[in-house]
């Protein structure tokens, strides 16, 4: 998310690919099931990733919906194993929605207050954000002015919007673009209001019911998926996904199969409840940003038109796109969570594979998890060494000052330690970030930058008793 709490990325670190070895399209014309199977078998081997789920489809076709590898309790992974969605969710929030506007149930370019009445803030300008707006994230709420822990704790979607009375808008109602979970569960609330129904209720009813997505939930407890997996340098980490309203939720709730992904994505040719109209609405950008409503808008490698959305949580990653042109459908699913996504990487493979043209494969992020083991094991080493060379050091110190000078560079890691989170957020555009997030996927980057604080720390507490000692004998 957009590709959202992927911390590396953020910081310009980009995962790598590699074509070498990675199947070309069908010769003949049309690429075949064997082809995308092919191509998706590769890229499962050359990610390194536990478990995978991919899915693609053409017109009302479903080519192949598959599972790969295992789970964390140690299942394989078929085409019917429940994988979190993540923001993937927004999606099919934003369908669920527009079935209510071409029903004429929700006016999508009409104050939300008006249909929402319990909808206010401690900022005037809330009151003329509409749907529309919330659905291309354009309504000026953000995690910036917006207390994000506090909604966290909320019982309910109607909970959840009376707590926003007390935060504030960024910006002027359709005048910027930003990424705000928030916005789509607002949009949840009003979907209650409008159909008197829990929006659970109405999503399992009218969209997922609607096109035959029996295995679809917007509750992980009703779906039961197996807990994702971290890995630190090399090993993976069995992690119980973050709660809070991210169950129940329209921006990142949804739990689903390869299986239903097919559904979906048949859906998305017109053949579901909401018309063709509808979907060119969804696909429309708006707000100066490539976002529609609920889709990210963009072009393929070959040129044409793309909607997508990608998914991260803490645990999983996901990513799904439609190419209207060409009628192709896709969806891959990974049920773990690492410094780099390649599950849009996948997706991009298998575009590719439907366009004729050559696939990179993912390389998965060995190279960063190997690089910030070294880092660690550099950190501890020298910290260790540099405390039990610190009274050999302060013996050969001259002046106090002298020596305080030389010890300023070691806080240089001892302030990234402390300000980690602080830079973490300001890269994020402000994202909420905590420190228990930073121990999920990023949790190889979080153990190297606090061993080499805590290195540095060690190392200048240990020269500042050396110095004193030496005052004390001289």
């Amino acid at each position: 998310m957009p590709k959202l709490t992927r911390l590396l990325p953020v910081l310009g670190l980009c995962a790598t690919t590699v074509a070498l070895g990675a199947p070309a399209a069908h010769a003949d014309g049309e690429p075949t099931a064997e082809d995308f199977a092919s191509y998706a078998e590769e890229a499962f081997a050359s990610s390194g990733l536990p478990g995978l789920a991919v899915t693609v489809t053409h017109g009302d076709e479903v080519l192949m919906a598959e599972g790969y590898g295992t789970d964390s309790r140690g299942e394989p992974i078929t085409e019917h194993s429940p994988m979190r969605l993540a923001s993937v969710t927004k999606s099919l929030s934003a369908y669920g929605v527009m079935k209510l506007v071409e029903q004429g149930e929700i006016d999508l370019d009409a104050p939300v207050a008006e249909q929402l009445p319990e909808f206010s803030m401690a900022d005037p300008r809330a009151g003329e954000i509409t749907p529309r707006q919330l659905l291309d994230q354009t309504s000026g709420l953000s995690d910036r002015s917006i207390d994000i822990a506090d909604l966290e704790g909320a019982e309910s979607l109607e909970d959840y919007v009376s707590r926003l009375e007390d935060d504030t808008l960024t910006s002027d109602p359709g005048a910027e673009w930003a990424y705000c979970n928030v916005n789509y569960n607002v949009a949840a609330r009003l979907v209650e209001v409008v159909t008197g129904r829990s929006y659970d209720a109405y999503m399992k009813e009218e969209v997922f019911g609607a096109l035959g997505m029996e295995e679809t939930t917007l509750s992980a407890a009703e779906s039961d998926p197996a807990e994702g997996r971290n890995e630190l340098f090399g090993m993976w980490i069995e992690r119980q996904e973050i709660g809070g309203i991210l169950d129940h939720s329209a921006s990142g709730g949804a739990v689903s199969t390869a299986s239903d992904m097919g559904h979906w994505l048949v859906s998305q040719t017109g053949e579901g409840p909401v018309s063709q109209e509808g979907l060119d609405a969804m696909r429309t950008p708006g707000g100066g940003e490539d976002y529609g409503l609920g889709w990210g808008v963009n072009e393929t490698g070959g040129g044409r038109a793309l909607v997508s959305h990608s998914g991260n949580l803490f645990t999983s990653y996901a990513a799904h796109g439609v190419v209207p042109e060409t009628g192709y459908g896709f969806a891959v699913m990974a049920d773990s969570a690492l410094l780099t996504d390649d599950t849009y990487t996948i997706m991009e493979g298998l575009i590719a594979v439907s366009e004729g043209r050559d696939p990179v494969l993912p390389e998965g992020d060995g190279a960063y998890q190997w690089a910030l083991g070294g880092l660690t094991l550099l950190a501890a080493v020298l910290g260790a060494v540099g405390v039990v060379r610190s009274r050999t050091w302060a013996a050969r110190r001259g002046s106090l000052w002298g020596a305080a000078l030389r010890c300023a560079p070691l806080l240089v890691p001892v302030a990234l330690m402390l300000g980690y989170r602080a830079v973490v957020t300001v890269l994020t555009n402000g994202r909420h970030v905590t420190w228990e997030q930073m121990t999920y996927f990023a949790i190889p980057l979080t153990v190297a930058v606090f061993a080499a604080g805590l290195a540095g720390l060690a190392v200048i507490a240990a020269r500042v008793f050396g110095l004193v000692g030496r005052e004390r004998r001289a």
